[in-house]
């Protein structure tokens, strides 16, 4: 039976942060600033202020994903290692409570950067089709509170992430959207992450985009599909210069990547993908039959791809 993707349920704190504020409280060059606005197409953030709660984004997203249902799992992927509400103990269970699953099984998915969302997604779809039946729904929620600190939203030459969480649910059957297929790699040579030296930062954007590449074509083709069947790439919202290079490199008609948000929200880590995904299906422009690519690269560095289809 086909696996199925649910409408994504989307939220986002109401408080814009500039990115050039960003960088300039945290010493960065204003050299740097004007790449990131004028080239990057980086112009806004959004963060957390007053009564609002990361862990209130989370449960009201997966809240509005399940839609009346019960999981039978919950998977979270995150990128940041520590977030807020582990200082409270106790998540798992006031999550479950909140979303009506109380005792329903909490799992984190995290150590692959910005990859965990979608890797989410593909592990909840194997989980449904595992040996017994294991489960008729998972809830995947993603989404980071970069916000608690500068150095954990900043990415020096590369990007600036704001706070934001997504959901879906991924089931067997038929909803919005089917999940036709998917892949992962790693390029172990830039294991250190932050930690790289000049001679790895230096090789680390060619093989960012080749990886990018190689993900996107093997998840097409493990779809049975190749680029050419796909209507648009949901893309990972590092920068806007490094999808120009990768639409040169393969094809790919700039205009049919998904960037619209990019000014608006910065990068939001894990649920870019996610968050391209409902605004093209809200503005109208995925018709049923209509494809699309959800593409999350993380440092480490990790590439995840996702196929969709958007069904009646």
């Amino acid at each position: 039976m086909t696996t199925a993707i649910s409408p994504v349920a989307v939220r986002m704190p109401r408080t814009r942060e500039p990115v050039a504020d960003i960088l300039a409280r945290a010493g960065r060059p204003a050299s740097e600033q004007r790449m990131f606005q004028r080239m990057y197409g980086l112009r806004d953030t959004r963060v957390l202020t007053g009564d609002e709660t990361f862990e209130d984004l989370l449960a009201d997203a997966g809240t509005e994903a399940l839609r009346g249902h019960q999981p039978d799992l919950v998977l979270y992927g995150h990128t940041v290692l520590t977030q807020s509400m582990a200082y409270r103990p106790g998540f798992a269970r006031r999550l479950g409570e909140r979303l009506g699953a109380p005792g329903v099984p909490v799992l984190g998915i995290t150590q692959t950067a910005c990859t965990s969302v979608l890797h989410g997604i593909d592990l909840a779809s194997r989980w449904l089709g595992g040996p017994g039946g294991a489960g008729e729904r998972v809830l995947v929620l993603g989404g980071d509170q970069g916000s608690v600190s500068d150095s954990v939203r900043i990415i020096p030459g590369v990007t600036v992430a704001g706070d934001g969480a997504a959901a879906v649910v991924v089931h067997r059957g038929t909803d919005r959207y089917a999940y036709l297929g998917g892949a992962r790699a790693k390029d172990t040579r830039f294991h250190r992450n932050m930690a790289m030296d000049a001679e790895e930062r230096r090789y680390f954007g060619p093989a960012t985009e080749a990886g990018a590449v190689d993900v996107v074509g093997s998840a097409v083709s493990a779809a049975g599909l190749t680029l050419t069947d796909i209507d648009w790439i949901l893309p990972h919202h590092n920068n806007a210069m490094f999808w120009r290079g990768f639409a040169r490199t393969t094809g790919f008609p700039r205009e049919r990547i998904v960037l619209d948000l990019l000014p608006e929200y910065g990068h939001v880590f894990g649920i870019d993908g996610l968050l391209g995904l409902e605004h093209l299906d809200r503005t109208g422009r995925l018709p049923a039959g209509g494809r699309g690519v959800l593409v999350a690269l993380g440092q480490g560095a990790y590439f995840q791809a996702a196929v969709i289809e958007r069904k009646e």
